[in-house]
């Protein structure tokens, strides 16, 4: 079997960005990659700005007047243009206002008293003290958002700040789904004997969803070696991306496997790891007319276990930083915690194990009682995954790795 670090080298090693890119407004860019970097054309601040409600003074004149006593010569309020600070004044100054030319300090008003049109300042600043200097966060000219990088909230804020009205990103990955086996049946119908709920539809979509995916839903396959081959075909003409669930094993009524091996090619995976195990891996030939130069003449393909946490696992684990990659990612690696185990595992696994976990009031990690590939209510009790290497028993007070599905799921 292959090791879980092996399979996602191997799996990563055939991923590149998508060539497609568009120009889109920075409003609506939220969680698309950038095609290319955003390059500041201003300083931010563009102006010596004031950090404090208070006067902005001059502090040579504080050292030369005895009494301390200014008149106010102007008031500055954010978003107006100050004239230049008389010798020997104040200016009355808001917290985002443009320092007065001639200034060099502010007095937040707190210490300060004021009494018509004079103020005393009870302070003796130091030059530039509460002064925000033009350029103090971002120069121009300066990449303030490289190639590659995936859009949060902040980083829309931070490309507003310099005024980009429009971003450059990747187009969004395209993927299809679908899934196979006569025994699933989709919430509000009639529940048969022998027949199961399709969970990993509800999972898997939601899943790629949450990665930004344009997601093309063939919903449910019949068992039959046409039918798959049929949708197959069809999916690999207008995505970058097949994605099933199930039916990759050699049994009579698994039929993906064969299917995918008819219309491409696959190599099928032994994964070391727990839950999950099985993976295949492969890509779907494109009709002759849709292959050119601009595009690949196959779709690929990532075949999971049928299980629904271990759906769930090896999307996290490998599905994700491969769709991350297509999409122009350059970092695709979730952080990992060092947390105390607040339990004790003395079983051992030869395998990999992803265990379902969640940080405690203290501060360490509570196991979910039964690990089972099929308990998918651990998934939602759980806030991460303990990575837990091969041969390895966890004792309680034990520092173990785990990757939160903050990193996963985002």
């Amino acid at each position: 079997m292959l090791s879980t670090a092996e399979a996602l080298a191997t799996l990563l090693s055939a991923a590149s960005p998508i060539t497609g890119t568009e120009s889109i407004p920075t409003l609506d860019a939220l969680n698309r990659v950038l095609s290319a970097a955003v390059i500041s054309p201003l300083d931010v601040p563009p102006m010596n700005t004031s950090s404090m409600d208070g006067y902005a003074i001059r502090t040579a004149d504080l050292a030369a007047k005895g009494n301390r006593r200014l008149p106010v010569s102007q008031r500055i309020p954010a978003g107006h243009a100050p004239e230049p600070l008389k010798p020997g004044t104040a200016a009355r100054i808001f917290t985002g206002a443009t320092v007065p030319p001639g200034a060099d300090a502010i007095v937040m008003q707190e210490q300060t008293e004021a009494a018509g049109n004079e103020v005393t300042i009870l302070h003796s600043p130091a030059p530039g003290e509460w002064i925000t200097a033009q350029g103090a966060d971002i120069r121009s000219g300066s990449i303030i958002l490289p190639a590659g990088t995936r859009l949060t909230p902040q980083a829309l804020g931070l490309a507003a700040s310099v005024g980009c009205a429009e971003l450059q990103v990747y187009r969004r990955v395209k993927v299809a789904v679908f899934f196979t086996g006569d025994e699933l049946t989709m919430p509000g119908e009639p529940l048969k004997p022998g027949a199961i709920y399709n969970s990993n539809r509800f999972t898997l979509r939601g899943l790629l969803e949450k990665l930004g995916c344009d997601v093309t839903d063939y919903g449910i396959v019949p068992d039959k070696l046409d039918a798959t081959r049929a949708t197959l075909r069809e999916a690999a003409q207008a995505h970058d991306l097949i994605l099933t669930c199930g039916g990759v094993s050699v049994g009579e009524e698994d039929h993906v496997k064969p299917a995918v091996e008819a219309e491409g090619r696959l190599s099928m995976w032994q994964i070391a790891m727990k839950p999950g195990k099985p993976l295949a891996f492969g890509a779907v030939r494109r009709a002759a007319h849709q292959a050119d130069a601009a595009a690949s003449a196959e779709t690929f393909f990532i075949g999971l276990p049928g299980n629904p946490v271990s759906s769930f696992a090896t999307f996290l684990l490998f599905v994700r930083p491969f769709v991350l990659l297509l999409a122009g990612m350059q970092t695709v690696t979730p952080r990992a915690l060092s947390l105390r185990a607040d339990f004790t595992q003395n079983k051992a696994d030869r395998r990999n194990e992803f265990l379902r976990a969640r940080i405690n009031a203290a501060g360490g990690l509570d196991l979910f009682p039964n690990q089972s590939s099929a308990v998918l209510t651990s998934t939602v009790w759980g806030d991460g995954l303990i990575d837990n290497p091969p041969n390895h028993a966890i004792s309680v007070g034990e520092t173990v790795r785990f990757i939160p599905f903050s990193e996963l799921l985002n």
